[in-house]
């Protein structure tokens, strides 16, 4: 056990639609920059339902919770008598009562989740209660009550931890470095006690903490015996002024760094240099390999390992070295993050023989992710066993993303749309209008409330059929909730509707912008519905607006150049003003970056500047480009934008262009400046 220590601190408003054939046969789309590469978290308004009276009882009993005015709640949950969203009052209100611990409504909990089984808030509400029991330990009734709990937090298992006695459990939650709850410091010091975790344990969560800049260390390295010489308390002032440290290490006597805390520090403060100066940590290291015999070959290998990480995120040719220079020193503990960045230098110097033996490292289930089983095939077939790179690309091929387009390529096969699933039927329809889940979603959609809205829906959708997620699609697009009916019928897994996948609405609006600037409709769809989710009022937390998420100072600079007269940051949420917008500044940006659109998406997320910084020195295949962008939001956002490209472009029945090609050879910044 090598002796850890404990630590020290251990509608009146209801949802009513009856659906016509009419409605039920209409085609067209209801009307209805942040840099994220995924939707964004909006505030929009979602439904074009009308609001219900009773509404105004709903936001004061949202007033009255915040305030903890019990009496006030218990009013409005009165006043809320058959108001689709009465169920979020009455959990309001026993969430108050569990907050006051003397006088906890056990009755009505028990009574809240027997009328609302099954639903969101009965298991929020569970998970609360289960919370309030575990802080107490009273374990029996937690055990009880915790097979029920369907969505269960890290918190939650860690009361079930100490409930069952199985400390052990913690310790994949404890090597990942994550931040960890209170619930969980008791299970950690039960742990300690069975003799279940190492010095070695401790000293991975520390370097996993700090390599993401979390150093508040103190209370993990609590956990370290006295004569490891650290107790974490001077990391933040290294992490501020590495050097410093370095040059007082350096005249250190060997002596110095018999204890492993110091050669810890050491280790720290030149991932830190290496963050700004790659390649004077490496020579910073070298001396210290030459010096101190103290620092182990792990330790070595591990402090060359984050020297060729901070090189690869800069794409720094001398990082492949660095990284085969770790490896071959000691088969040291790496991240998923840095196992990936060690194929993606390969891929920058397009050395296949390092990318394979670089995939070969990798876990066997990040290994099998798409990505990896897409690069693993590239490297087979550029070293000539092309049998078995073919069967890696037909266990990708077909998949409905970048990595299922790019193998169809290398099979030689043309992207296929799967046949459209029959319409849902008039009463599929009436079933998904009434599902009480969908109804209160788009209830607190329009009330703002969006976080809870989303919430709602996903767990509406956890249990659904096809059938069922393509009319809750459906329903949601005849509601102009464009964003819901996407994020529905993206989950259906035999029966598709990929025109509710892909809507493309606006095209009234659309279609003459990317004409007359002789931008590719398909990729402009693609970019929109990375963007918004195609919500006309999207409003990111930084400021970007509407459909296509364009930047208050893009916009002001864009209506400038193309002599939009009289225009006022206000009208950027307009809905024809900002397709003229984005579109615009997506032309000015593809003309800018030679008409490669995987520079110029690149660019609309991160900016210019950047997108032209990642090129290479000399021309490099676009796929490399984008799987070697690296700010991961930013890889993620040109991926997903080409990938909805393509099946666009397929849904528009335009001449078919593999991805590849689409993606093209981007040049190099020798050929450009």
């Amino acid at each position: 056990m090598n002796n850890l220590k404990p630590s020290a601190g251990s509608r009146g408003y209801l949802i009513r639609i009856t659906l016509i054939a009419a409605c039920i046969m209409v085609s067209g789309v209801a009307s209805a920059k942040n840099q994220s590469s995924s939707p964004k978290t909006v505030s929009v308004p979602a439904s074009t339902v009308a609001s219900s009276a009773g509404d105004k009882h709903f936001i004061a009993a949202r007033t009255a919770f915040h305030k903890g005015d019990l009496q006030t709640l218990n009013k409005s949950v009165a006043a809320l008598e058959g108001h689709v969203l009465q169920p979020w009052a009455q959990y309001w209100r026993l969430r108050l009562s569990l907050d006051d611990k003397a006088r906890t409504d056990e009755a009505g909990i028990a009574a809240f989740l027997d009328a609302q089984a099954g639903t969101y808030l009965a298991d929020r509400l569970r998970a609360d209660w289960l919370r309030e029991m575990g802080e107490r330990g009273d374990w029996q009734r937690f055990n009880t009550a915790l097979p029920m709990l369907v969505q269960r937090e890290v918190d939650i298992e860690c009361y079930a931890f100490q409930a069952a006695n199985t400390p052990e459990r913690i310790r994949p939650l404890w090597l990942s470095g994550q931040d960890l709850p209170a619930s969980c410091g008791a299970v950690v010091d039960q742990l300690v006690t069975a003799g279940g975790l190492t010095v070695e344990d401790v000293w991975q969560r520390l370097r996993r903490r700090m390599e993401v800049k979390k150093l508040a260390v103190v209370k993990d390295a609590a956990y370290l015996p006295d004569s490891e010489g650290f107790d974490g308390r001077d990391i933040s002032a290294i992490g501020q002024r590495p050097e410093v440290w370095l040059n007082k290490s350096s005249s250190a006597t060997s002596v110095a760094y018999a204890a492993r805390g110091a050669r810890e520090k050491t280790l720290f403060a030149l991932q830190r240099v290496a963050q700004s100066d790659a390649a004077k940590a490496a020579q910073r290291l070298e001396q210290i390999e030459r010096d101190n015999p103290q620092f182990t070959a792990e330790e070595r290998s591990y402090g060359w390992g984050q020297i060729a990480l901070a090189a690869a995120l800069k794409h720094q040719p001398e990082a492949l070295r660095w990284f085969e220079k770790a490896n071959a020193l000691a088969n040291s503990p790496a991240t998923d993050f840095q196992l990936a960045w060690n194929v993606r230098a390969a891929l920058r110097q397009q050395d296949w023989a390092a990318v394979r033996r670089a995939i070969a490292r990798m876990p066997p289930e990040l290994a099998n992710m798409p990505d990896w089983v897409y690069w693993k095939g590239r490297a087979l077939s550029a070293m000539g066993e092309t049998a078995e790179a073919s069967k890696l690309f037909q266990k990708i091929a077909g998949q409905a993303n970048f990595y299922g387009s790019l193998a169809n390529d290398e099979l030689g096969r043309t992207i296929t749309l799967p046949p459209t699933a029959p319409s849902p039927t008039r009463g599929e329809l009436l079933i998904a209008s009434n599902r009480p889940g969908l109804q209160r979603a788009l209830a607190l959609l329009r009330l703002d409330m969006r976080i809870e809205g989303l919430k709602e829906w996903s767990w509406t959708m956890r249990d659904l059929s096809d059938r069922e997620l393509l009319a809750a699609a459906e329903f949601a697009r005849t509601e102009g909730v464009l964003d819901r009916a996407i994020h529905s019928a993206d989950r259906t897994v035999e029966q598709h509707d990929y025109s509710l996948r892909y809507l493309a609405p606006f095209r009234e609006q659309v279609e003459p912008a990317t004409k007359r600037l002789a931008l590719d409709g398909a990729w402009v769809y693609g970019l929109m519905r990375q963007e918004s989710r195609f919500v006309p009022a999207a409003k990111s937390s930084v400021g970007a607006q509407g459909l296509m998420q364009v930047m208050p100072a893009t916009a002001k600079w864009v209506a400038k150049q193309i002599g939009m007269h009289n225009f006022q940051p206000r009208h950027a949420n307009d809905l024809d003003t900002n397709i003229a917008l984005g579109t615009n500044y997506l032309k000015i940006v593809l003309d800018s970056l030679d008409n490669q659109p995987v520079l110029a998406s690149a660019a609309y997320n991160a900016g210019p500047g950047r997108a032209r910084k990642w090129r290479d020195q000399n021309p490099m295949e676009g796929a490399i480009y984008a799987e070697t962008i690296p700010f991961t939001e930013t890889r993620d956002y040109v991926k997903k934008v080409m990938s909805n490209a393509m099946f666009y472009s397929a849904l528009f029945n335009d001449p078919p262009v593999p991805l590849k090609t689409r993606l093209g050879v981007v040049s190099g910044r020798g050929q450009t400046e």
